[in-house]
């Protein structure tokens, strides 16, 4: 995989997901996610061509025999996929920022003496390693019970992306989504990319399951993502490792 968000022809795959957050940054639900520094350049949204097949929306596997380490035993929601590039997060690898409510402390949404007040459901919600890519900025994956104009992308029928700071306002305030997870960065691929290293049995596919999307349980996600595609995990590594 490649840095997508330091080239400016890759960064069309990213914008289909994250193009409302980077751009009007005067208004308030417009300020990206960002944990220091803003990192990236506002970019226009890619546009699909017919009569080919693409994968937003879907789940991303990777098989055991993936060679970037980076991305070893990884599950990924894609949420972009176009001929310019795919752009997805990563949903079961821990962040090093593993408490939420000091995450809206650090980014000075609430006032330490206010995370009593907190709801309870900010407690479970996951602070992920999203990607290599802008690791500075967060990315809020979550149910589609919850949208604000100009800054949510739907994704599918119950999957949206914000990256704006208003949803983090939300969430803290008790106003958010049902389900929500926070990806520090995401991953991406060049144009041809991804569909070159699915060909070379880099990743399986297979529908999005919200219940392992959002599932707190990140050691099991791989295992779970493999069952729903038919896979048992220990006779394939048996199998790659004999290959």
């Amino acid at each position: 995989m490649s840095p997508v968000g330091k080239k400016q022809g890759l960064e069309k795959s990213a914008a289909r997901a994250a193009r409302r957050s980077a751009g009007s940054r005067g208004a308030g639900s417009s300020v990206p996610i960002i944990r220091g520094p803003e990192a990236g350049r506002e970019t226009g949204a890619g546009s699909k061509s017919s009569g080919r097949r693409y994968l937003d929306g879907q789940m991303l596997v990777a098989m055991p025999g993936m060679v970037d380490e980076r991305f070893a035993r990884s599950v990924i929601y894609l949420c972009a996929h176009s001929e310019d590039g795919a752009m997805g997060i990563v949903v079961n690898q821990p962040s090093q920022v593993r408490n939420f409510p000091d995450l809206l402390v650090q980014l000075q949404i609430i006032a330490p003496q206010e995370r009593i007040s907190l709801p309870k459901e900010t407690e479970t919600i996951q602070v992920l390693q999203g990607g290599p890519v802008q690791t500075d900025r967060g990315f809020v994956l979550h149910s589609s019970d919850f949208f604000i104009d100009n800054s949510t992308l739907p994704i599918d029928d119950g999957v949206s992306l914000t990256a704006t700071i208003d949803i983090l306002r939300a969430i803290a305030s008790g106003e958010g989504p049902n389900q929500a997870l926070l990806a520090l960065g995401y991953a991406g691929w060049d144009p041809g990319q991804l569909e070159n290293e699915i060909q070379h049995n880099g990743w399986l596919n297979c529908p999005a399951d919200p219940s392992i999307l959002f599932d707190s349980d990140l050691e099991s996600k791989y295992a779970r993502a493999l069952g729903l595609i038919g896979i048992d995990l220990a006779r394939l590594s048996s199998a790659a490792g004999h290959a």
